[in-house]
């Protein structure tokens, strides 16, 4: 049996739309659904293969927990950092060297994690080891 991969993670959000629109423009993924209902509107953003669901959060519910970040791999991390920045959020900060895989933490417009990385989940990051060489885990 082939191994399961996660497809979709989904998000609350207090703005679901200006969520959506964030990681439409800096992350140029595709927004692919909408939904409207009465307690809000939802939207599925795509990079291809996985897809960010952002519900309405609903000050009559109760969030649920476990979320902590998620990581985006790019190939030019200065590019993703000035967009981020220059929709008016905070610059995301470079990630201790021992944190192997991700160089930078950024947040969201509604401050979910995520990280940023031009090395990969797949690479420890050469600073992060005492050998410099790229292992694969």
């Amino acid at each position: 049996m082939p191994r399961p991969t996660i497809r979709h993670i989904a998000l609350f959000a207090r703005d679901p739309k200006a969520v959506a629109e964030f990681y439409r423009d800096v992350f140029e993924m595709e927004i692919t659904d909408s939904r409207e209902k009465a307690e809000g509107s939802s939207y599925c953003v795509s990079d291809g293969y996985l897809t960010l669901v952002i519900l309405p959060q609903r000050l009559d519910g109760s969030a649920a927990h476990g979320l902590n970040h998620f990581g985006f791999l790019v190939e030019n991390s200065a590019e993703i950092r000035k967009r981020i920045t220059d929709r008016g959020l905070v610059e995301p900060g470079k990630r201790p060297a021992d944190r192997l895989y991700a160089e930078y933490r950024a947040v969201d417009p509604e401050n979910n994690w995520f990280d940023i990385s031009e090395n990969g989940y797949d690479r420890r990051r050469a600073e992060a080891r005492d050998d410099k060489q790229p292992v694969s885990v």
